[in-house]
């Protein structure tokens, strides 16, 4: 997502449904709470309440804004609203990309381009067309700080 710093992308303006203004979220964040009623959500960088929620076809939230808003136009929140992560090895995915990755012998493989949701696991998608599945045996560091992500070795096939 290309929300401005202080803010973090949590899906798009989609299809309309129904003829009161509603439109279908697409790519949702997995916080409900950011589509609640009255919440304030930014659209396209400007304020918007949300003044009606429900779950549509294949359970992907419907909302309505106080304001009229173009399909494919970004919503996003305060980066500041965002929960604190309890555990420490955890992240937003926003956190994730953009670091470079790296085998723990130090060769670089690229950056994160994405963060894919898979039905076993999350998957690294780097811009180097690498794929890494987020899982222990494979991610060894992950060093906000620093801005990198250790590997273990052998992960990627060589090209």
């Amino acid at each position: 997502m290309s929300a401005a710093p202080d803010f973090v992308g949590v899906g798009h303006v989609g299809r309309p449904h129904g003829l009161d203004g509603s439109f279908f979220v697409e790519r949702p964040s997995e916080r409900v709470e950011a589509f609640a009623v009255g919440a304030t959500v930014y659209a396209g960088g400007e304020p918007a309440k949300v003044v009606s929620f429900k779950r549509g076809s294949g359970g992907r939230p419907v909302i309505r804004l106080d304001r009229r808003v173009e399909r494919g136009t970004e919503l996003a929140v305060p980066r500041a609203s965002l929960p604190v992560l309890d555990d420490e090895d955890s992240y937003y995915v926003f956190e994730l990309v953009g670091l470079v990755v790296e085998e723990e012998d130090g060769h670089v493989i690229g950056r994160v381009k994405d963060v894919l949701d898979y039905p076993a696991n999350d998957v690294l998608e780097l811009d180097s067309g690498v794929s890494l599945p987020l899982v222990g045996a494979c991610v060894r560091q992950i060093d906000l700080q620093r801005g990198r992500i250790v590997v273990t070795t052998g992960f990627v096939l060589p090209q």
